[in-house]
């Protein structure tokens, strides 16, 4: 996974009883995410792992939102449903119930939560991601913990087929929900931000990168993640770690066996989990 894999760029309360988040409402003004207080702010957290598969489906859990607050002071969590391979388009309760536990563990804790739709092959799926964002939006929109990300990673298609589809989930979320945050993933993987920010000043929120190699091994490049992290803070560019899971693989922040309990254990890190 490259050091900045996933580049997204964002456009643009009474609800569950839980702490309020640390910037209450959020809001985009120009090229920056605003909190409540009119101040620029940045979110820095973690990814879950894909929600269908064993290695990140057990950290799902109110638990692992505690710690990843308590423990590992993240603002924010995002919650990377699969739809794919056995995920949401197989096993749709199962999989949105998953999401819905961090969502209420989240607003429990008073962090941001992404509500990640984790498809590469999403434009083929309108329907579901209408059906799915429209709940969310329904049931959670009313709390400002809530960020949708509706669009992980298009692959190399035409941007003006990934644009249609985007159009339609906000158009969904925007019934329900007119305030809280919407991120859109950009072709190629979400790196052809140029593409879709032809007009200049758009903001950008940084759903996803890592701290290896794209394919999730070979050793952690701690030159370039500081630097991606000086640059990303400097700019006030939001940004969220790829992932917490343990999988026998370099860009997993936690080892192979790890439990929910023990993510706050730092004998449990791996070499990516320690930086």
């Amino acid at each position: 996974m490259n050091i900045l894999t996933s580049i997204l760029f964002l456009v643009l309360f009474k609800g569950l009883n839980g702490a309020s988040p640390p910037f209450g409402q959020l809001s985009v003004k120009g090229n920056k995410v605003y909190g409540s207080n009119n101040q620029p702010v940045v979110l820095a957290g973690m990814s879950l792992f894909w929600s269908q598969w064993s290695e990140g489906s057990v950290f799902y859990t109110a638990n692992t939102v505690q710690s990843l607050k308590c423990n590992w002071n993240a603002n924010v969590v995002r919650a990377a449903m699969g739809v794919e391979n056995g995920g949401y388009l197989t096993n749709p309760s199962a999989e949105q119930a998953k999401v819905e536990t961090v969502i209420k563990a989240a607003i429990a804790q008073g962090i941001y939560v992404i509500v990640d739709w984790h498809d590469h092959n999403a434009q083929n799926h309108v329907d579901q991601a209408i059906n799915f964002f429209t709940y969310i939006a329904k049931t959670y929109g009313s709390n400002p913990n809530i960020i949708y990300e509706t669009f992980n990673e298009p692959l190399q298609i035409d941007w003006s087929i990934v644009k249609s589809y985007h159009e339609k989930v906000v158009a969904a979320i925007r019934k329900y929900d007119k305030k809280n945050l919407i991120v859109l993933g950009t072709t190629t993987w979400s790196q052809d931000v140029d593409i879709a920010a032809a007009n200049p000043g758009v903001c950008i929120f940084v759903t996803e990168y890592g701290t290896v190699d794209a394919s999730g091994g070979g050793s952690v490049d701690v030159t370039s993640s500081n630097q991606w992290w000086s640059f990303l803070d400097s700019n006030k560019i939001s940004y969220a770690n790829w992932a917490l899971d343990n999988k026998a693989e370099a860009a997993a922040a936690l080892t192979p066996g790890t439990t929910p309990s023990q993510v706050g254990d730092d004998s449990r890190l791996t070499a990516s989990g320690k930086l």
